[in-house]
């Protein structure tokens, strides 16, 4: 089972793998000291919760995903607008809509995106 949340660094740093798959983790190392600031610990620390989430594997020093990141991030939209909105994509919408105005050009994505999704 995936666990779906992420926080902003945990995110930057899956990123980061998803970018450079398959990696070994010696050059995921290299990769957050460079892009993150940190410390071999704590890179091995944050691959190992990802792992145990259940978003990548280390299978003998290589790190790939189990998931992509696409995947995942719609994992994680759909239980935010779960937890948050009781499911609901029109009162996400609603909440979502109040303060930010959408282009025109946005207006005519939703518009095919519900289109594509009615024609299914």
């Amino acid at each position: 089972m995936i666990e779906a949340g992420l926080g902003v660094v945990e995110s930057k740093f899956a990123d980061i793998i998803w970018s450079n798959e398959p990696v070994t983790s010696s050059e995921i190392v290299k990769l957050a000291e460079k892009e993150l600031d940190w410390k071999k610990s704590t890179t091995f620390t944050v691959l190992r919760r990802l792992c145990e989430k259940g978003i990548f594997v280390n299978n003998k020093g290589t790190v790939t995903s189990l998931i992509s990141k696409q995947e995942f991030y719609s994992l994680q939209s759909e239980k935010f607008v779960d937890d948050t909105f009781g499911g609901s994509l029109p009162a996400f919408f609603a909440a979502f809509s109040k303060r930010k105005k959408l282009s025109r050009a946005e207006i005519e994505e939703l518009r095919k995106m519900i289109n594509d999704f009615e024609e299914e």
